[in-house]
């Protein structure tokens, strides 16, 4: 498994898919199956019997995973892909962005 550089809470752009070119924020991250849940992309219908949580039922949409590697962070300055990077300052270890180096 390799190291996931994405973490939840960051704004993300999807790279490739039938979701190209839409941007979220990262709910969750499955570090397990290399899959993150992004806010509002990759959306699938969901048909659900009538529960006590939703006495209703019916058809509800929600997120479903979408690979790592069609995820790429989004530059803060110029709002592009970019590439992440890890560097030490004085004593503590902080991400950047490679496009602008940028701190995240």
């Amino acid at each position: 498994m390799e190291k996931i550089k994405i973490k939840s809470g960051d704004l993300v752009l999807v790279t490739s898919g039938d979701h190209k070119g839409s941007e979220g924020k990262v709910l969750r991250i499955l570090r397990e199956k290399n899959k993150a849940i992004v806010e509002g992309v990759n959306l699938v219908k969901k048909h659900q019997k009538p529960s006590a949580a939703s006495p209703q039922g019916g058809i509800t949409e929600k997120e479903a995973p979408i690979h790592i590697s069609n995820l790429s962070l989004k530059d803060p300055k110029t709002g592009e892909a970019t590439r992440v990077g890890f560097r030490m300052e004085g004593d503590k270890k902080v991400r950047f962005a490679k496009k602008s180096n940028q701190v995240l």
